[in-house]
Parts: structure tokens; sequence; C-alpha cells
């Protein structure tokens, strides 16, 4: 039952009606057996791995509240009698447990999406260095284990850091963990900002139906008339991608970042619509990524709830460790020293600090970000390539941090405009550049034939032979590509307008008259019914995130 079937959307109204018939404070456990009813109908053998998530979270977050308690009671109880010494040593003690607690139920749960995930990948690594054969096991993965488990685990970190009160009752603790629209593949949600809106129960509105209508066949659009479509060449080219031209290395590199753009945030807004049917608003996941000027802008604008986990969860922890803020003052500490009064100028070379100080400025972030973005390599699968998908983001924007001083000075000495939109644009087209070339590693089959692949997209020559015969070659006929062209075009006039005003369509939309609204909203539908791809004889394509 994927999100662009029938069934689905069945599903989701009988829920719906289910939902607003039912009296306000029961509405949520509609949501919960609505969510467990999906789940089981999709992958009921792995029911047991979320339900293991779900009871081992939830246990951990009640328990160091548990602990939270009695270190205070006790702290209250001995205020009078113990030194500062006693209470510092009590305070550790207790920290200590605490930091036992979380990280039991974070080795219980990352390890489990560890073993599924990257157990035949590591047992091939490891059998490879020290020449011995390991057991190869057939592991699939449980639906949106990486999504539960990232969630559930940011909810016990926020337990831990006491940004959170612990959820008492275990079966809306569920319903945070397998809140059905968001399951298959996000977005990540932060639990004070989706819990109290599942938990909440929400009129029938006008407008949440309307406005979830329009996200639904938005995302409806992007996934089945146009990423499906372009799903096809891209699975026609990948196989014999080594004996073509160097151009259909290119033409196939361009069209899987159209693909895997419009098929994520496709699903995120059948998702987003789905949830705001009942009242829910899920966090933004993309915010027009290939309008970004550089690279880090980029991820700050993609897959954007997986930015905010790693970078709450992991990049800031690291970053501003102790460790990490040692080994920064060392390095500063290097080189040559300044008096106050021959400081260098704010618009020197290194902006105003010697090499080193600079250097111990900015490296502990850098080291942050090269391993935030190796776990977000092999986030997306088990194999090298994905690590050299984040490590070649990572390494960018590692070399933009360290030399922006420089960047700055040189731009300065060029007296190159910054404010124009010709500058604009060349930001746009370079962070592009850079973002296909990493996509690369997606498509490849190891590590090799991604470097190969690289290389070969910066010579596109044609090659001989007629080019529209051998597109026509790959499973779309020109009617495909005239459809494929007018739906980017409608994507990207979208996007442009949200871009440069501001302001949501929809918003727009919301101006004009009832009649209006309802029109553009059938022509959309009509076009998916005609346009779409389904039906007997096709087959339909899964979200890409869907095997995360």
């Amino acid at each position: 039952m994927t999100f662009t079937s029938l069934a689905f959307f069945g599903f989701v109204l009988a829920a719906l009606v289910c939902y607003y018939i039912c009296p306000k404070r029961f509405r949520w456990i509609v949501l919960l057996t609505a969510s467990f009813a999906f789940y089981s109908i999709v992958c009921f053998k792995y029911l047991p791995f979320i339900i293991f998530t779900i009871l081992s979270t939830w246990a951990g977050g009640l328990w160091l509240e548990k602990e939270g308690k009695k270190r205070k009671a006790i702290l209250k109880a001995n205020k009078a009698d113990w030194t500062s010494d006693e209470k510092k040593q009590f305070k550790h003690r207790t920290m200590v447990r605490r930091r036992l607690i979380t990280a039991l139920v974070l080795v219980l749960n990352f390890g489990i999406l560890a073993v599924l995930k990257y157990y035949n990948f590591f047992a091939e690594w490891i059998g490879g260095i020290f020449n011995i054969s390991l057991p190869f096991v057939t592991l699939l993965l449980p639906l949106g284990i990486s999504f539960y488990t990232f969630q559930t685990m940011g909810y016990i970190l926020d337990v831990y850091w006491e940004k959170t009160e612990p959820e008492k009752n275990i079966f809306k603790f569920a319903l945070f963990a397998s809140f059905f629209p968001q399951i298959v593949q996000g977005p990540i949600a932060i639990y004070n900002d989706l819990a109290c809106q599942l938990y909440e129960g929400h009129d029938l509105r006008y407008e949440n139906i309307k406005y979830g209508f329009q996200l639904i066949l938005w995302g409806m659009f992007k996934k089945v008339i146009i990423a499906d479509r372009m799903a096809v060449a891209i699975n026609a080219i990948l196989p014999v991608k080594n004996e073509m031209s160097n151009f259909y290395s290119l033409f196939v590199l361009l069209m899987y970042a159209g693909q895997l753009y419009l098929d994520f945030s496709g699903g995120i807004d059948i998702a987003r619509g789905v949830a705001e049917m009942f009242g829910i608003n899920m966090a933004e996941n993309f915010r027009r990524p290939y309008f970004s000027k550089s690279v880090s802008e980029f991820w700050r604008r993609w897959h954007i709830s997986l930015g905010h986990w790693l970078r709450t969860y992991l990049f800031y922890p690291i970053a501003v460790s102790k460790a990490f803020l040692r080994f920064g003052k060392w390095i500063g500490s290097l080189g040559p020293k300044h008096d106050d009064d021959i400081d260098l100028p704010a618009d020197s070379l290194w902006g105003g600090f010697t090499f080193f100080q600079h250097l111990g400025r900015v490296l502990p972030g850098c080291i942050a970000t090269i391993i935030t973005f190796l776990v977000i390599g092999m986030w997306h699968g088990a194999n090298w390539r994905y690590a050299g998908y984040g490590l070649w983001n990572g390494i960018v924007i590692f070399f933009a941090m360290l030399f922006d001083p420089v960047f700055k000075w040189l731009l300065a000495k060029l007296k190159v405009r910054t404010k124009t939109f010709s500058w604009r644009l060349w930001q746009i087209a370079r962070t592009f550049v850079l973002i296909m070339v990493g996509f690369v590693f997606d498509l490849g089959y190891n590590m090799s034939d991604s470097i190969q692949m690289v290389v070969r997209c910066f010579d596109p020559a044609p090659g001989s032979g007629n080019i529209m015969e051998k597109l026509l070659s790959f499973g779309l006929t020109e009617a495909d590509y005239i459809i494929i062209i007018a739906g980017l075009i409608t994507v990207f006039c979208v996007s442009l307008y949200q871009e440069r005003s501001k302001v949501m369509v929809r918003t727009a939309l919301d101006k004009q008259s009832v009649w209006f609204q309802w029109a553009v909203m059938i022509a959309g539908l009509l076009c998916i019914i005609i346009f779409g791809q389904y039906g007997p004889g096709i087959a339909a394509n899964e979200f890409v995130y869907m095997q995360f």
C-alpha cells in the first residue's frame, strides 16, 4: 500500500471519517489505531521491531525522570548536612547513572538499526581486511526504521538533557513513534513540536481539508507525472552506462537530480497533506534546495528535518565538546602572537586573525562537519559509495569554512559586485554542479565506478548516432519527454515564485474566488489522472526513501 495507491487514499478517507466522528478526547486513539493498522498491512512481520523501540525508549524516559526526581529529593534532604564537595560527588554519580541509562537505550536501538542495515557491509569489509570468511545473512529493513529510530532517539536525548518531560502514557508515546503519514519517509519530528498536536483532538475545518488536498495533489504531480517517468529512463541507462558515451552519463545525472528531489519532496508533500487533513502541521522538509548559493545552504534546505536532527544531536555536541574546544585553543596558540596594539585589520587575509588563530576557531567545527556528513552518507546506505557521497559534501563545506576569509578577501581585492543577479546566478550554478558531483556516488555500483562516472561527466561529448533515437530507446516516448519538460517548467515556475515572493502558492490562491480555487485543484487532479504513471502494465515505483 504505497502513498500513491488508491488503497492508501481509501485508508486515509476511512481514518478521517473515524477521527472526526469520535469524541475529541478519543481522537488520538483513532490515529494510533490507524498507524498500527497501516504498519501491520505494509509489513506485519516487522512489527516487533518498532514495538521494541517504543517500549525501550518509553521505559528509558521514565527511568531518567525517576533518577532525576531521586537526585533532587536526596539533595534537598541533605542540603544542610553535605559539604559542597559531597554535593558535587553525589551529582557526578547520578549524572553517570543517567548517562548509562541513555547510553543503554541508544545502543540497543541504534544497534538494531546497525545490525539490520550494516551487518553484511561490515562483514564483507572486515573479512577482506583480515582475509577471513564471515557469514552473510539475508536481512530486510523494517519500514521506516531509520526515521522512527532517529525520531525516538532524539526524544530520549531531549529527556536526558531535560528539554522534554517524558510521556507517561505508553500508548501516546507509541503514536508519536508510529504516526502513519510520516513513518514511510519522514519528516523526522521533534517530540515537543509534534506530540501535542497528535494528542489534541482537532476540529473538522474546511481549510485543513483543502490545504491538505492541495499538498497531496502537488506531491502526486511531482511523483507520478514527473519523477516516475524520469525513473524509467534512469533505470534503463544505469545498467549500461559504462558502455555509453559521456553525454549520457551527464544526461542520467541530470535526470537523477530531478527525479530524486521530485520523488522525495513529493512523498513528503503527500505525508504533510494527509497530516494536515487531521489538523496536524508537520515540519517542512524541503525549501527549494536547488536555489541554494552554497553547499551548506543546500543542506539547510534539503531534508531539513534530518539536518536539524544531526546538528542538534551530533554536530553541536561534538563541535562544542570540551575536548574539541581545547583542541581549537591549542591550534590557535601555535604560530606568531600579536599584541592588542598591533592586531591585524578586519579586512586582512584571515579576517583580523593569524592563520593559526583562524584555524583554531574553525577547525573543531570543520572536523565535526566531516563526521556529520560521513554519518549522513552512511545513513543513506551500506556501501562505500554512500560514504563517498557524505565525505564529498563534508569536504566541500570544510574548505568553504576554512578559506572563507580568503574568499572574502579576494572578492574585495577584485572588487566583485556580490549583490548583483549575475553573481547570485553564478553561486547557484556552482552549487548545483558541486551537488551533482555528490549525486554521482548514488548512481555508481561502488566508489570506483562513481569516480569514473564523475570523470566522464566532465567530457559531455554526444558521441556517434542520433541522440533522439537513443533517448527513445530508454523506455520513454516523445510524449513522455514533453510531459517531463512541461512538468519541470511548472515546478520551476512555482518554486521561483515562492523563492522571490516568500509567499506560498496556496496563500496566493486563497485570495481568489472559491470557484477559481476548486477549478485549479480539479485541473490538477485531472492532470494526475490523465498523465500519471499508474494502472495496468505500469510497474509502480516505490519512493526512493522507503528503503530507509
